[in-house]
């Protein structure tokens, strides 16, 4: 094989699921293929969290020799605190009518959130260009934040596009001149995996109060 292919092949390997015991997880951080009888499954880790999500299914009803695997995400910087949530409101507020955006993002080594804002280089009630902080060493970006103005939250083909190559979670505010719309999602290499019970109760809760505050 190639040198191209084989620093590839190791970069993003494929492991072939067992039958007979649990596949051992991923000890580095990185992304592989798990091949198994229900599947090819894509499994990343990061410093902030383990996830495993199927991306293809077999065509032919062929024997695979192998074990199965089952969808699973391990958040493993804890839950991430409402008020850094409140504090991007508080940011999205002060920004009407124009777009705004933050990070909330995770220290491996201290295993703090903090809320960093996003420089603008250009915002408007519809858009918003930013310039990409630097973070401290041992730093992940956990929650990438913008928000929608007085318009409705939602995931555009424009943040598709930007947040293909990620993995990150992604939340959108609308509606910030009031009790705030909400869109979020789990982005993972291409894979958004809408969170159907829309965000933690605890984010809801301290949204809530910043209304009425």
């Amino acid at each position: 094989m190639n040198a191209l292919d084989t620093a590839l092949q190791k970069s993003f390997p494929s492991v072939m699921v067992p039958r007979s015991e649990a596949v051992e997880p991923m000890t580095a951080y990185g992304e592989r293929l798990l091949i198994a009888a229900n599947g090819i499954w894509l499994e990343v880790l990061r410093p902030w969290i383990r996830v495993v999500r199927r991306v293809a299914r077999y065509d032919a009803p062929t024997a695979i020799p192998y074990g199965d695997v089952a969808e699973s995400t391990e958040l493993l910087c804890g839950a991430i605190p409402a008020e850094h949530v409140s504090a991007f409101y508080q940011i999205a507020r002060a920004a009407l009518p124009n777009e705004a955006g933050a990070w909330i993002v995770w220290n491996r080594h201290t295993r703090q959130f903090r809320t960093v804002p996003l420089p603008s280089l250009s915002h408007g009630p519809g858009h918003l260009r930013y310039e990409r902080p630097v973070l401290d060493e041992g730093e992940s970006v956990v929650v990438d934040c913008h928000s929608h103005g007085s318009g409705a939250a939602f995931f555009s083909r424009t943040d598709n596009d930007d947040d293909r190559h990620d993995v990150k979670l992604a939340l959108v505010l609308g509606h910030c001149e009031r009790a705030p719309s909400v869109a979020f999602r789990l982005c993972v290499k291409g894979i958004f995996d809408e969170k159907q019970g829309g965000i933690p109760e605890t984010w809801r809760v301290a949204l809530d109060s910043e209304v009425t505050a």
